[in-house]
């Protein structure tokens, strides 16, 4: 089992969209690269505590590449705007690869590049190694299984 760290605004969708993907055999919502420990969603939520919601997602490696989900990835976030996705505003809904293992920045940084060429305006999506990650309250956990109803910015079809 392999992982990989994905921030994309809001993480309520980006959780939905990855665990409709084959091969990905779990997904936690929680918060990354802060500077605090045992973050809480209210906290998270002040900008003050450097944290990005973000999906922790473990994948086998022989049914669906680090390269396939990056891609996924790139078609539902807007990797030039900062600190916002959708009608989500803040420093917790930038865009980030938050990566363990370092094999996996070459993929990463190539993922990156052909990324980059569709852009006119910089890529903003952090690429950087994960340094801590707190999984989020239970009622974050499969949010949009629990509300069908509930907003997400992501087109889960894609």
């Amino acid at each position: 089992m392999k992982e990989i760290y994905l921030a994309g605004g809001c993480f309520w969708g980006l959780q939905a969209y990855m665990d409709l993907r084959n091969g990905i055999k779990e997904t936690v919502v929680g918060y990354a690269n802060g500077n605090t420990e045992n973050p809480t969603y209210k906290q998270v939520c002040t900008n003050t505590t450097g944290y990005a919601e973000t999906v922790h997602i473990k994948y086998d490696e022989n049914e669906i590449s680090l390269e396939k989900i990056l891609a996924d990835f790139w078609k539902v976030i807007d990797p030039t705007l900062l600190n916002r996705q959708g009608g989500d505003v803040g420093t917790q809904y930038r865009t980030g690869i938050y990566y363990t293992n370092d094999e996996d920045l070459t993929a990463i940084s190539a993922s990156l590049a052909r990324e980059a060429e569709k852009y006119s305006k910089p890529i903003v999506t952090e690429v950087e190694r994960l340094k801590n990650f707190y999984p989020g309250e239970e009622y974050h956990q499969k949010y949009l299984q629990k509300n069908p109803d509930g907003y997400c910015h992501i087109d889960l079809s894609l």
